[in-house]
C-alpha cells in the first residue's frame, strides 16, 4: 500500500494556508463538497474533489476510508495546556463554588502551589501514565498535537522531572507534544518578596541546563499582579530569547499589566487569557504578529468575565482557542465545550473557532507550516466526524463528535471499533 485515501468526504475542511489568519480571514474554511485527500508517507499527497482525485489515483494501491456522509477536518491543535502534573485539586472547584476567588484560593495554601506540592512527591514514572491517559482521551476529542507546560516544580529537579516525563509521553504517543519551560509559574514559598531573585535563579541556574537538554522549545511566564512583573517577565523573556527559545506568556488575565504590550515588544509567538488586555497591546501584538490565545474554559470554570474574542478579531487579531488542561482551573480536555463557550460567550462564529483550533492553534506554536490545515505537503493529521458538517461541533455542545483521527497519514483512532484506540 502506498499510503491512505479519504473520499467522498460531504464537507472537506481544509483550514488551508501556511500561517495565522488574521480578522477577517478567520472566517474563511476553504470548504471542498465531496473531497478526497492522498496521504503518502505520512505527507499530505493530492487534496481535492472525490472524482478529480480517483482519476488520478487508483484506490486498490491505498488503504481507504470512505467519508460519505462525514465531515473531514485538519487534526486540532490544542496550543495551551498543563498536561503533566501530579495529584489534582477538586476541592478548591468547591471553594470557588462557595465565592472563594483564585488569589482567594492561593492564599489559603491552595492553587498552583498546591499543585507544586503534589507534583514534586510523584514520581516521573507516575507522571508518564497519568500523562499518557490524559492524552488518549485528547486523542477521542480530535487533537493531535498538543502544546504542554512545566511549571508545577519551581526548582531545578521537579521542572526538569516534567519536561522529562513530556519527553518521554511524546515519544510513546501518537499526538505530538510540543514542550513549553513555564518555571516562573508562581512564586515559591520561600522567595515570597524576592521575585528578582527567583528570576535570577531562574535564569542562572534553571534555564540554561534546559537549554543545554534541549528539553524545551518555548518559554512561558505568568506576567501578573502578585506573581511575576512586567520588568522581571522581560528579564527572563529577554535571556530565554538570547538562548534559543521562543516565547509565549501568561498576560492580562487577572489585571490589565501590560503582558500584551510586553508580548508585542519582545515578538513572542503567543500571548495567553488576555481577559484583561488593552486596545494598544491587543493592537501592538496583531501588528506583530503575535497570537493571540484565548482559554474560554478557564473564565468559564473561573466565572470571570470572558476575553473579547469578537472585538479581536473584528479589530484584526489572529486568535487561537485552546483548553488550558490543567489540575485547578480548567480541567477539561473537551474541544467541543471550548468552541461551544467561545461561540455562545466570545460571539465567535464556528468558522472563526476551528480556525483558531487548526491552522491558527499551529501558528500559536509556530507549526503553521507543516499542520493545522488539509495542504499539499503538510502532515497527515485529519479528523473525521461522524456528522455531514463541521456545524455539529459547538452544536453537540461539550460532547466529541470525532469518529476517526488519523496521524501522519496512520488511522490511530475510531470510534466504531468501540472507541478502541489503535496506536
Amino acid at each position: 500500500m502506498k499510503g491512505l485515501l479519504i473520499k467522498n468526504a460531504n464537507e472537506l475542511v481544509t483550514c488551508s494556508g501556511r500561517k495565522a489568519k488574521f480578522g477577517k480571514e478567520m472566517s474563511q474554511l476553504h470548504v471542498i463538497e465531496d473531497g478526497a485527500v492522498v496521504i503518502e508517507d505520512g505527507i499530505i499527497k493530492a487534496v481535492g474533489k472525490t472524482a478529480d482525485i480517483l482519476a488520478k489515483y487508483h484506490e486498490g494501491d491505498y488503504q481507504v476510508v470512505d467519508a460519505k456522509g462525514k465531515a473531514v477536518l485538519p487534526g486540532f491543535v490544542d496550543s495551551h495546556t498543563h498536561l503533566i502534573f501530579g495529584g489534582y485539586r477538586a476541592e478548591e472547584f468547591s471553594w470557588r463554588l462557595k465565592g472563594a476567588n483564585y488569589m482567594e484560593i492561593m492564599e489559603r495554601g491552595g492553587g498552583i502551589l498546591s499543585s507544586v506540592r503534589m507534583t514534586k512527591e510523584a514520581s516521573k514514572e507516575e507522571l508518564v501514565k497519568t500523562g499518557l491517559k490524559r492524552l488518549d482521551s485528547m486523542l477521542t476529542f480530535g487533537v493531535t498535537t498538543v502544546e504542554g507546560k512545566s511549571g508545577y516544580g519551581l526548582d531545578l529537579e521537579t521542572e526538569l522531572k516534567q519536561l522529562e516525563a513530556m519527553d518521554e509521553v511524546n515519544k510513546k504517543h501518537p499526538i505530538d507534544v510540543v514542550k513549553t519551560f513555564l518555571g516562573a509559574h508562581a512564586v515559591p514559598v520561600e522567595y515570597k518578596g524576592k521575585e528578582d531573585e527567583f528570576i535570577d535563579y531562574m535564569i542562572n541556574e534553571v534555564l540554561p541546563i534546559v537549554a543545554e537538554g534541549n528539553l524545551a522549545e518555548f518559554c512561558d511566564i505568568f506576567c501578573e499582579k502578585k506573581v511575576f512583573s512586567v520588568e522581571q517577565s522581560r528579564r527572563l523573556l529577554t535571556r530565554a530569547k538570547e538562548m534559543g527559545f521562543k516565547l509565549k506568556l501568561h498576560a492580562d488575565e487577572i489585571v490589565q499589566l501590560g503582558g500584551a504590550e510586553l508580548a508585542a515588544e519582545l515578538g513572542a509567538v503567543s500571548a495567553d487569557h488576555l481577559l484583561q488586555a488593552s486596545d494598544e497591546g491587543l493592537k501592538a501584538m496583531a501588528e506583530r504578529g503575535v497570537i493571540a490565545t484565548l482559554l474560554p474554559g478557564t473564565a468559564f470554570s473561573l466565572k470571570e468575565n470572558f476575553a473579547r474574542g469578537r472585538e479581536m478579531i473584528d479589530n484584526g487579531s489572529a486568535v487561537a482557542l485552546a483548553t488550558d488542561l490543567n489540575p485547578g482551573s480548567c480541567f477539561t480536555e473537551s474541544i467541543p465545550l471550548i468552541i461551544a463557550l467561545a461561540t455562545l460567550y466570545m460571539k465567535m462564529t464556528t468558522e472563526e473557532a476551528i480556525t483558531a483550533f487548526t491552522i491558527n492553534g499551529a501558528a500559536a506554536l509556530d507549526m503553521a507550516d507543516t499542520i493545522g490545515s488539509i495542504d499539499e505537503g503538510k502532515r497527515g493529521d485529519i479528523v473525521i466526524l461522524e456528522f455531514p458538517s463541521y456545524h455539529f461541533i459547538p452544536y453537540h455542545i461539550g460532547v466529541s463528535t470525532v469518529e476517526k483521527v488519523i496521524k501522519n497519514g496512520k488511522l490511530v483512532y475510531d470510534k466504531e471499533k468501540r472507541g478502541d484506540l489503535l496506536c
